[in-house]
């Protein structure tokens, strides 16, 4: 009987509890967020703003977050436990990235994102191939990605190693030179067009037809000229931190 009583008390204690430090520390900050104590993880709010479910929404959101990193005035959001808690059940980002794997251009950092926000995607110079693509295609075909950025950068030696090597036509060693064949048609549109620094024309071209054979696959096609996908093509600066866009943009 004493059994089945204590915990009932403990309960009613422990809520009691809960009720009162509330009390005391509702009114210490008109920004402080009520008490989530007990509550499930999915019953808790993500995100002070709505996940952007249109394409133009979520670049607002991805490019007012590189405005924050360029500038410094970071919001590091939804990157607490809470927040891990929350999309451990489920997950709706709103971007899809298709990154270098360079060690300087991590896109979770440069849009300013949490956790849950972006599929991310990284290869050497944003080399594609089937199982690139097909993964690019799982946001939006799954669950309603509304944006894919293609996002080359400055100084990207993935596609200098590849410019030199079909320059010279002297093969990567091992499955490097995978990435030189998947970066062949940007070489090929550098070499048409000439004019100076052609590794970082090499790496525009990359992203801008990358961009355009993802807008008109036979998967995301429909979607784009329904409105409900963008493509974007876009580039980062080392120098300055800001990313531009060189193709797609939904305005």
């Amino acid at each position: 009987m004493d059994g089945a009583e204590h915990p009932g008390r403990r309960a009613l204690l422990a809520g009691g509890f809960v009720v009162a430090t509330a009390a005391l520390t509702g009114c210490s900050s008109t920004s402080s967020a009520p008490s989530t104590a007990g509550a499930s993880p999915l019953a808790r709010q993500a995100s002070p703003q709505p996940r952007p479910t249109t394409p133009a929404a979520a670049f607002t959101r991805l490019m007012d977050g590189n405005k924050r990193w360029v500038s410094g005035d970071l919001q590091h959001p939804d990157r607490d436990p809470d927040r891990r808690e929350f999309v451990a059940q489920k997950q709706e980002p709103f971007g899809s990235v298709l990154a270098c794997i360079d060690s300087r251009v991590p896109p979770e950092l440069l849009f300013d994102t949490g956790l849950g926000d972006l599929y991310v995607m990284r290869t050497g110079g944003e080399a594609v191939g089937p199982v690139v693509t097909g993964s690019v295609e799982y946001g939006p075909i799954t669950s309603g990605t509304p944006l894919i950025v293609v996002l080359g950068h400055q100084r990207c030696g993935a596609i200098e190693a590849a410019y030199k090597s079909l320059h010279d036509e002297k093969p990567l060693p091992g499955n490097l030179e995978s990435i030189a064949k998947a970066l062949r048609p940007a070489y090929q549109q550098t070499v048409r067009q000439g004019g100076s620094d052609p590794v970082d024309r090499m790496a525009r071209a990359q992203v801008t037809l990358t961009a355009a054979d993802l807008r008109s696959n036979d998967a995301l096609a429909p979607l784009v000229k329904k409105g409900s996908l963008a493509v974007i093509g876009a580039y980062y600066s080392l120098d300055t931190g800001k990313v531009e866009v060189l193709s797609g943009a939904p305005y």
